[in-house]
């Protein structure tokens, strides 16, 4: 609606201003001593470097979930990076009418969210992980669908379906790999998930527009759709489609 009312550029100084605002309330935050943590006998940094990823490579369902978590990361960054373009070429959609499909996609991880702790108890702990991955995936199909008019809203739906399946995903798999791993080695293991995850980002971004300049917007959202339901595939045929709850810490 800003870009509406003042323009593109000014939306910018103003969004800007939001996060000088941000960061100014992050500088206001006293930091609470805490005891300092046993030291550690000191080893090399490569050793430290690849700690997490030996420990990742050792556990098949924690490998399972990087795996998943990756493919899922390169495939939306991949639609991330051509969904404006489409909504405004292919659907003709107003800047205000782009701004209310954002704003639909973040009702699906505010419901989930609300829900979380029933969905868990409901379906188990560990079963929700490949459950919050599989059963949107359908859902994701709107957005190559969607059309000009009130069908761009259909693109939205589709968002609002992702935004359910990464909070309740993303919760499940932090909380199973915080259980699972020993207190030491938490940092390395966590720091080895975003190295991954993140680093296969720009990649997904680079590769979603090569996708649309090649073969048009639309087919690209086919493949980036269907890329990101099929990450779902690792934790499915994983040893957590065996279990209900996950293992004691």
């Amino acid at each position: 609606m800003l870009v509406g009312l003042v323009g593109a550029a000014r939306t910018l100084v103003v969004t800007a201003v939001a996060f000088a605002v941000s960061g100014l309330t992050l500088l206001l935050i006293r930091e609470v001593p805490t005891a300092p943590a046993p030291r550690r006998e000191r080893v090399p940094l490569r050793v430290e470097m690849t700690e997490g990823l030996g420990f990742i490579r050792r556990q098949p369902i924690l490998r399972s979930i990087l795996a998943c978590t990756t493919t899922s990361n390169f495939f939306v960054m991949a639609s991330g990076s051509i969904e404006v373009v489409f909504l405004l070429r292919e659907l003709h959609a107003t800047p205000a009418l782009v701004g209310l499909v954002f704003s639909v996609s973040a009702v699906g991880g505010l419901v989930v969210g609300a829900f979380a702790d029933r969905l868990t108890a409901w379906l188990g702990s560990a079963r929700v992980i490949w459950v919050a991955m599989a059963a949107p995936g359908p859902l994701y199909l709107l957005m190559p669908l969607a059309q000009p008019g009130w069908g761009v809203l259909l693109y939205g739906v589709g968002l609002a379906a992702f935004s359910a399946n990464a909070v309740l995903y993303n919760v499940a798999a932090m909380t199973y790999r915080q259980r699972i791993t020993p207190p030491a080695l938490l940092g390395r293991v966590n720091a080895a998930f975003l190295w991954v995850c993140f680093g296969v980002i720009p990649l997904g971004a680079l590769t979603g527009g090569a996708l649309a300049s090649q073969l048009g917007l639309r087919p690209a959202l086919w493949i980036c759709v269907l890329g990101t339901w099929s990450a779902a595939l690792f934790v499915v045929f994983s040893p957590l489609r065996r279990m209900r709850d996950m293992p004691a810490a």
